[in-house]
Parts: structure tokens; C-alpha cells; sequence
């Protein structure tokens, strides 16, 4: 409750002589009885703002609006104080600058204008009393002011008893003497003022108009016409702050007393400290203070400052020498340490980020595009969940160092995670604190090491984890790669939240199918497929020899390797998709020169391609190691591995026996079934083909894929065993310098295959001039850049019909088998001796 007795605001504005001729009109007489109002059937409407005026209660009210001003002005003219009056009715929505009818409520309170004061900024304050209720039966004008149509409403107090009534205004003058024992802020005007109403009614509409309630409450009892009713509300209002009021005492004692403790805990500390300062001892309160002060700094949740609050408070019961204070100790260092809400600033300069990406990494179009559009996203939105990247390809293409152009790119920290062989999922999860050494994930730590929130984070070879009993790392991944949960990040050891949201990851990986099937679900898998020769020399030329030279110690000028050396050393001496075997090669050309400089012994400044041998030794890959195919069954087809293409040689062979399929070399399930489909659809179309049908019951066939410790599998080898069990069956040579790929089906059809540009570079390393492939794989040989292919020709296939079309020859091998079957044998034998017996 705030009782302002009416006269002292008055007494602020105004000097004594305005105060002695206020003329305040007294509402309340000594029999309770009020003084007759003559109630005008129409009456000027001011809207007030925050306050609702009572009968009898003198209250100020500044006016601001001009059309409320020039009301004010109007009727303060009056030189009889009795026709100074206007409604005063409290507007519904306050801050509503110009009201209409439907913004007010419909109860108000005539106001006589007692003092009218124009303050510096032309604004007016008056000095009202509440003299009657009143409703407003109808608007009748909103120009030049609001004007309405009004009705009385008439004060009476009448309880269902007499004493009933006089027990209720009993406790409204008991609550009010509580109220005022509670709050000192309450003047001891108030209390006389309290102790000399005798009206029932002025002593409601008093305490109404003084309780510390909202406007909507007060307005709610100047609207009760039922005068017990109207102070049975009250007194509701009136039991509901003192309960506040005597929480708010309880509470204010109880913080005293803490107050009170905590000296005395301060007094203790400050002992102990000078204690440890005399003998040399870190003092662990100053520890305490520099966490403290690294915590108030922080962009904490709620959440989060309320449990460091509470372990730091647990901290300082602990005896510093006991075991579990620096257990405690760290961990509060560990949520201090790490970087809450501490972003870098991104580079928006997205012709300096594609400029940063050209020139450390030549090509990888795709992958430069997808971070750019990234940037562009971001730049236009402000606010972007970072995308979870996977790029996928084999060994050497340049996955990892990415990483690091994209964190130079976007101007962030770079953090790199290996992933090779982790099978503990407290790796990534971290320990439960509770338990000895316990560290947080590496994620947390990594987070902490780069010192900001928003790093470009690399998960280097995510496709080698693996698990044990002690947990599946690949499903603790799956919370941080989710871009929907990684927001809320928790941490064993941290036990708190932690917002990945803005982190950049960027998983790499050879090989997709060993990932957890809904991680991989999560990742956005870009392909970055094999490098060709062309591309090799470029980033021969423009990063592996300059970055070799610098290594070693070299200049410019005291070494060049020419082009032609760069590519023999590529296509003899290399056969992989990626450049690390080939800045191995260069390195050890590279290191011979470097030992001629320091010796001071003649070198060519220049490397040919006839020197290189010198360095390298003989040639350790031959480009037409495949041509050595003048025999039936040997075809040539090509394969896909996690470090890239493949040729892979079919040889088949005929022996006599009785139509047995022997299968060597390692093969996988899938790849079996296609050799037994392969033969099969060579059955059933034997006599179309050319193929005496005899050769399937008489000769056992036996398939080998050389390479017998390796392991091979896929359906991608079918046009390749049925090209070369039909050559064996025919004795046809098969075409020189052709490669295939593409599965088979026993209708004769050819289905597409993955992995084609790795396929086909790998056919063009190796020399090989024609490939054939599904017709459905034309759109992969498209994305391949047409220079690198130029040297190629592509044959499109639909059936298995044109693959033998294609690829085996109308003339037979040399030294061709002559098959010979029993009933031949037999007729010869019988023939033969004949003849003896002449």
C-alpha cells in the first residue's frame, strides 16, 4: 500500500500562500453522510493514464495532449469553482496517445479542479478532487473533446448486519494499521490520516485509492456499486500485500543474517590468506577470486552460471587438501577456459575467399563452390547453422589440407581431430568427473585449444572409427553432427549444454559404406574424385616442387623440373589417384639435388625426362602393362577402390573335365554371382553366340582375377566375365587397348556402376584407348573436363550383345584350342584301327 496523503504532492508544487487558497470541498461529514453533488446529465471526458481517481481523494494529474490541454484551459476558466468539473475516466490501453470511447473503461469519477500550474514545457498539471461516480450511459460528442451522456452512481455502505459491517471496516482499518507496521516507507500523515476517517464509505474509497495493487484492481473496485461487496474486495487486496509484505520482511531478515555470516566467512579468508602469504603458499582464495572474475566475463545461460555457481560454492566447504579440491578446481577452470558465446569474425569477401581456395588447392570445383555458397548464406542472413560436410575420396586428393584453406578462407581457427582407430566413445563424450583423470571429449578440448566457438573443426578418416565394449564412438558422433541437436552439446565430464551450432565440421573419409549408416545421414557427402595427369602436373608445378624446394632448403633458381619430367615421373613411377606418392618422388629428386648443392658438385639446373631414371631408379609402373592379351579369356576391366581406379585383368581358362565353375582370386559373394550369371546367360544364348553347346558339359571353366591377396568384390566386373568366358568359349582374340565396366543381368541387359571418373582415369593412366560402359553412365563421363578424355573413345552399351560387338574380334587367338569331345575321341580310335587291320 502507498499512502500519499493528497496534500503532500500539492505541498511540492505549490508555495504557501497557493497552498492556503486551495480550497479543498469536504466530502465525508461526522455522521458519515456525504455532501449532496449535483450530478450535470452531460459532462466534458479527460482521459488519465496509470491511476484511477476515488471520491474524496485529491490526486495531481499532468496533461499533455494538446486537446486535453485546451479542455483543462476551458473549464478552469470558470470563476465558480463548483462548475470547474470534468470526468475523469482511466484509459483501458494506456499508452493509446489519442483515446477514443472504445480505449476507456465505462466507470469514472467526476473531478473538480482545485489548482491549475502550466509547467516550463507547456505541458499542465491540475489538482483534482474526486467528488462522484459515475457511468457513461452514451458518447455523445469525440470533437473538440470527448462528451458524454452520464449517469450517477450512488455511494451507500449496507452490510447483511450491522455487525457484520462493522467487523468488515474493523479489519479494513486492522489490515491498514498492518500494512503501514510492515512498510516504514509509509508517512506518519498517513496513519493520522487513517485514525480520523469516520465515513465507511470515504474510508473505502481512501484505502482503494492508496492500495498497491494495478490499475485494472482499482478499477475494479471503483466499478463494485455494492459498498460491502466493494470492501470485501478490498480487504482480499489487502490480505494479498501483507502476505507480500511479510515474505518480502522474512526474506530481507534472512539476507541480513547472510550478510552477516559472510563478513564473518570474508573475516576468516583474510586471515588465512596473510597466513599463506608470511609462508610462501599460493592462497587457493586467490585462485577463487581469478576464476570468479574470469566467470563474470562469460555470456553464461541461466542454466550454466547457476551450476557454476553451485560448485563453486562447494568448492570453498572443501579443504584445499583434500583429494576432491582440485578435481573441483580443474573442472571450474575447464568451464572458464572454454570460449562461451566468443566467435571470430567471418571474412565476407567472397572474391578473397575463392581466391584463397584457387591457390591452395587446384580443381575441386565442387567442393570450392559448396563453401562459397556457404559464405554468400551466411553473409545475406546473418545467422546460418553450419553445414556438416563430408568429403569423401581417396588418399591424397587433398581432403584434409581443404580443411585448412576453408578456416584461412573464412578467417576462423582450425582444429584437427584424428578419428583413425578411436573406438572409445569417452573420446568424444568425455568421462563422468566423478572419475580419477577424468578430461573432457576431445571436442570439448579441441573447442577450449582453439579459444573460440565458431572453428573450422576437421574429423580426419570419420570412416576408420570403430567400436569395442567400451562404447560406439560413431553413435556419440551422431549428437554433435546433428545440426538440429548440436546446439545443446552435452558433455560428460562438462555436465552442462555447450552450442556446437556454429562450428564448421568437415568430416573426411575414403570409403562411405564402413559410416554409420544415420551418421552419414547427417553429413552432406561431397565427392572429391581422383586427380588427372593433367591436373597432377599442374599441382606438380604450382605447389609440390615449390613447397619441395622451400623445404629443402633450395632457391628458385638451383632447380627446375621440366614438365615432360614431372609427367614421366607421374606415369612411371606413380599409379594413384591423389598426389602423395608423386611429392614423395619429387621430394627424393629434389633431396639428390639439394646434396649436389651442398657439396658444391655439378648438377643440371634443369631435370629431363632421360635424368629422371638417374634419381629414381628404373620405371616402377608400366603404362601398357596391359596389352600382353593375345590370348583367349584375358579381357581387361576396370575397378573402384577407397585410394581410387583400378584396371583389374579377367583371365579365364578351359580344362577337360565335366562343366565345373572354379572361381579364384579372393572374390567376394557378389562378384561370384556375376561370374555364375555370366555364365548362365552364355548357356542360354550358346547357340546364337557361336558356341558349341557341348564345351558347358566336356570342360570344366575356371575364373581367376589376378592379385589373388587381394580382395575384390562388386557387381561392376559382369560385362568383364562374360566378355572373357565368351572369348575362351569362341577362341576369339579380344580387342587391344579396351577396358569395361557395368553389371549384368540374365536377360541380357547392362546396368550402370559407380565410381566412373576414378574408373576411367585409372583406364587412361594405364593406356588404354576404348572403354565400354552402360548407356546410363554417359552423364558421369560428361562431368569428367573433355581435355582430360580427348585421348579416349566411349562405347555405349545396352545389352551384353554390343559389349561382345565391341570387344571380341572375328579372328581367333593363335595356337586356338580344338576342342574334342568323347564321341569324337571314340570315332578316331575306331577309325585307327581300322587302317591297322588292312
Amino acid at each position: 500500500m502507498k499512502f500519499e496523503p493528497s496534500d503532500l504532492y500539492s505541498r511540492l508544487l505549490m508555495s504557501d500562500s497557493d497552498m492556503d487558497s486551495l480550497e479543498i470541498v469536504p466530502l465525508g461529514g461526522p455522521d458519515g453522510s456525504d455532501e449532496p453533488f449535483e450530478l450535470p446529465e452531460e459532462l466534458a471526458i479527460l482521459p488519465i493514464r496509470q491511476t484511477v481517481l476515488f471520491p474524496g481523494m485529491v490526486i495531481p494529474v499532468t496533461v499533455v495532449r494538446q486537446k486535453a490541454i485546451r479542455l483543462v484551459k476551458k473549464i478552469y476558466r470558470n470563476s465558480d469553482i463548483n462548475q470547474r468539473i470534468l470526468g475523469a475516466v482511466t484509459q483501458a490501453i494506456p499508452n493509446k496517445e489519442d483515446p477514443t470511447a472504445e480505449d476507456l473503461y465505462n466507470v469514472g469519477t467526476v473531478a473538480q479542479i482545485l489548482k491549475m500550474i502550466t509547467l516550463p514545457d507547456g505541458n499542465v498539471t491540475i489538482i483534482v478532487q474526486g467528488r462522484q461516480r459515475f457511468e457513461i450511459k452514451t458518447i455523445l460528442h469525440e470533437e473538440p473533446y470527448l462528451t458524454a451522456e452520464v449517469k450517477a452512481i450512488d455511494d451507500s455502505f449496507v452490510g447483511p448486519t450491522k455487525k457484520e459491517s462493522k467487523a468488515l471496516l474493523q479489519s479494513l482499518r486492522d489490515g491498514a494499521h498492518k500494512i503501514m507496521r510492515l512498510n516504514p516507507e509509509i508517512p506518519q500523515e498517513a496513519r493520522i490520516a487513517l485514525d480520523n476517517i469516520e465515513s465507511p464509505i470515504f474510508l473505502i474509497h481512501f484505502l482503494s485509492s492508496n492500495i498497491n495493487v494495478d490499475v485494472a484492481d482499482k478499477q475494479k473496485l471503483l466499478e463494485e456499486r455494492n459498498g460491502h461487496k466493494q470492501a470485501t474486495l478490498l480487504l482480499q487486496y489487502m490480505m494479498r500485500e501483507i502476505e507480500m509484505l511479510e515474505l518480502k520482511r522474512e526474506i530481507q531478515t534472512k539476507a541480513s543474517s547472510d550478510i552477516d555470516q559472510q563478513q564473518r566467512d570474508y573475516f576468516l579468508r583474510q586471515q588465512i590468506k596473510v597466513l599463506h602469504d608470511e609462508l610462501g603458499m599460493d592462497s587457493p582464495e586467490r585462485d577463487l577470486d581469478e576464476i570468479r572474475l574470469k566467470a563474470s566475463q562469460k555470456k553464461w545461460s541461466d542454466s550454466v552460471r547457476s551450476h557454476f555457481e553451485k560448485e563453486l560454492t562447494k568448492l570453498q566447504r572443501i579443504n584445499p587438501m583434500a583429494p576432491e579440491y582440485p578435481v573441483t578446481m580443474n573442472y571450474l577452470e575447464m568451464l572458464v577456459d572454454l570460449p562461451w558465446g566468443q566467435y571470430t569474425k567471418d571474412n565476407f569477401d567472397l572474391v578473397r575467399a575463392q581466391k584463397v581456395l584457387d591457390a591452395d588447392h587446384f580443381g575441386l570445383e565442387k567442393v570450392k563452390e559448396r563453401i562459397i555458397e556457404y559464405l554468400a548464406v551466411l553473409k545475406l542472413k546473418g545467422n546460418l547453422k553450419a553445414p556438416i560436410l563430408c568429403l569423401y575420396g581417396p588418399p591424397g586428393v587433398g581432403k584434409t589440407s581443404l580443411g585448412k584453406s576453408i578456416a584461412k578462407a573464412l578467417n576462423r581457427e582450425y582444429i584437427r581431430m584424428a578419428l583413425g582407430g578411436v573406438h572409445d566413445e569417452a573420446e568424444i563424450r568425455g568421462h563422468r568427473k566423478t572419475y580419477i583423470g577424468a578430461m573432457p571429449g576431445k571436442i570439448i578440448q579441441n573447442i577450449k585449444k582453439a579459444g573460440y566457438a565458431n572453428p573450422v573443426f576437421i574429423l580426419d578418416e570419420i570412416d576408420k572409427v570403430s567400436s569395442d565394449y567400451r562404447g560406439d564412438p560413431s553413435s556419440a558422433l551422431l549428437e554433435v553432427l546433428d545440426p538440429e541437436q548440436n546446439s545443446s552439446f552435452t558433455d560428460n565430464y562438462l555436465e552442462v549444454e555447450y552450442d556446437l551450432s556454429k562450428v564448421l565440421f568437415v568430416a573426411t573419409a575414403n570409403a562411405l559404406d564402413t559410416i554409420h549408416p544415420a551418421l552419414r545421414d547427417r553429413m552432406e557427402i561431397i565427392e572429391m574424385t581422383g586427380y588427372t595427369i593433367e591436373e597432377k602436373l599442374q599441382i606438380a608445378k604450382r605447389y609440390l616442387v615449390p613447397k619441395q624446394r622451400k623445404d629443402h632448403g633450395l632457391k628458385s633458381t638451383d632447380i627446375k623440373i621440366d614438365d615432360s619430367a614431372l609427367t614421366r615421373i607421374i606415369e612411371g613411377y606413380t599409379r594413384e589417384s591423389g598426389v602423395r606418392n608423386l611429392e614423395q618422388k619429387i621430394g627424393s629428386v629434389v633431396r639428390k639435388i639439394a646434396k649436389s648443392v651442398a657439396m658444391e658438385q655439378d648438377y643440371p639446373k634443369t631435370i629431363k625426362p632421360e635424368q629422371i631414371e638417374k634419381y629414381l631408379g628404373a620405371e616402377i609402373f608400366d603404362k601398357d602393362l596391359y596389352q600382353d592379351n593375345d590370348f583367349a579369356g584375358v579381357v581387361t576391366g576396370l575397378a573402384w577402390t577407397s585410394v581410387g581406379g583400378e584396371i583389374l585383368f579377367i583371365e579365364t581358362s578351359l580344362s577337360r573335365g565335366k562343366g565345373n565353375l572354379t572361381l579364384s582370386g579372393q572374390l567376394g559373394d557378389v562378384m561370384k554371382e556375376s561370374a555364375v550369371a555370366a555364365l548362365s546367360y552364355l548357356k542360354a544364348n550358346a547357340d546364337r553366340l557361336g558356341i558349341d553347346y557341348r564345351i558347358f558339359n566336356h570342360y570344366d571353366l575356371h575364373v581367376h582375377v589376378p592379385a589373388g591377396a587381394v580382395p575384390k568384390d562388386g557387381p561392376s566386373a559382369g560385362v568383364t566375365m562374360v566378355t572373357s568366358m565368351a572369348s575362351i568359349f569362341t577362341q576369339r582374340r579380344v580387342k587391344p587397348f579396351i577396358a569395361m565396366t557395368g553389371e549384368i543381368t540374365l536377360r541380357g541387359k547392362v546396368l550402370p556402376v559407380g565410381g566412373v571418373k576414378e574408373k576411367i582415369l585409372a583406364a587412361r593412366r594405364a593406356g588404354v584407348k576404348e572403354i565400354i560402359l552402360c548407356v546410363k553412365n554417359r552423364k558421369d563421363v560428361e562431368e569428367v573436363p573433355a581435355n582430360y578424355i580427348k585421348e579416349l573413345s566411349f562405347h555405349y552399351v545396352d545389352q551384353i550383345d554390343e559389349v561382345l560387338e565391341y570387344a571380341l574380334l572375328p579372328e581367333k587367338v593363335k595356337n586356338a584350342t580344338n576342342f574334342v569331345f568323347p564321341e569324337e575321341k571314340r570315332e578316331k580310335e575306331e577309325s585307327g584301327y581300322v587302317t591297322l587291320g588292312v
